[in-house]
């Protein structure tokens, strides 16, 4: 069976927790293998301070470092008896980011959904990067409603349930989903509203959302109400869903406006 690689980009706030538990929720449910990687930029090290001096700051500042991060990881770890591997570096953020997922190749990256409305992650628009360098899955995990560990989750799916099944390890995630599972469709107004191709084993509620300026607001609305704590979303622009032109111009308000974490689909080639 294959595992799939799962690298987790963390700034080490006190959101990496459940970030870090809504990784090893993914990674249980479709044999996946995490890697936590974390960079921290010199210059927040050292100010103003000669060579040798800057030296000896960064090896100690490397102890606190790896420390913070074995603490973070070791309880996880332990709960869940899960093997997570650990890495991380002094370097500029996005620099060392694009290089290590080059290298190493991950099939999902997980990071912590901001509430901002800005795409800042570590300050540095890191979400926007990170959707721009990897073409495969993306998931934006919430602080406050993540994703717990060796339990079921509240999946919506927006747009699209055949998207969702193209997926590699869909049938590994909805095995381990509540039911009704919950489809948010958005139609244009002259649109007529064709029924969906839902999965036959499994209970399905649908929402039907016309698509105008209130539309993702709207939707925010109806996630909170049925509690949904994972929502999938297509990413690829090679789509040929009729709606997909919806998801391609207005990601950055889905992520903005929601409140739950995201599953962004990969591109394709």
């Amino acid at each position: 069976m294959k595992k799939y690689k799962i690298l987790v980009l963390s700034d080490l706030k006190n959101s990496a927790v459940n970030t870090l538990k809504s990784a090893v929720s993914l990674a249980k449910m479709i044999n996946g293998q995490i890697a936590f990687f974390y960079v921290k930029n010199p210059t927040d090290i050292v100010e103003r301070e000669n060579q040798l001096s800057a030296n000896r700051t960064i090896n100690k500042e490397h102890i606190n470092v790896d420390k913070k991060i074995q603490n973070l990881i070791n309880p996880i770890r332990d709960e869940y008896s899960i093997k997570i591997d650990h890495s991380f570096t002094f370097g500029n953020l996005k620099i060392e980011i694009e290089a290590y997922i080059k290298e190493h190749q991950p099939d999902i990256i997980v990071l912590g959904k901001r509430k901002s409305k800005s795409l800042n992650f570590v300050g540095d628009n890191m979400t926007q990067f990170v959707l721009d360098k990897h073409d495969g899955v993306i998931m934006l995990a919430t602080n406050k409603n993540h994703l717990e560990p060796n339990h079921e989750i509240s999946l919506g799916v927006l747009n699209s349930y055949e998207d969702l099944f193209n997926l590699d390890f869909s049938a590994n995630l909805i095995d381990h989903i509540q039911e009704p599972l919950k489809s948010f469709k958005i139609v244009k107004n002259s649109k007529v509203i064709e029924k969906p191709k839902l999965p036959e084993d499994k209970k399905t509620v649908e929402y039907v959302f016309e698509q105008n300026d209130n539309t993702v607001k709207n939707i925010s609305t109806y996630l909170n109400k049925n509690n949904i704590n994972l929502l999938f979303v297509n990413r690829d622009e090679k789509n040929t869903n009729q709606d997909a032109d919806f998801i391609n111009s207005d990601i950055k308000e889905i992520i903005n406006k929601t409140n739950v974490s995201l599953l962004l689909t990969g591109r394709q080639n």
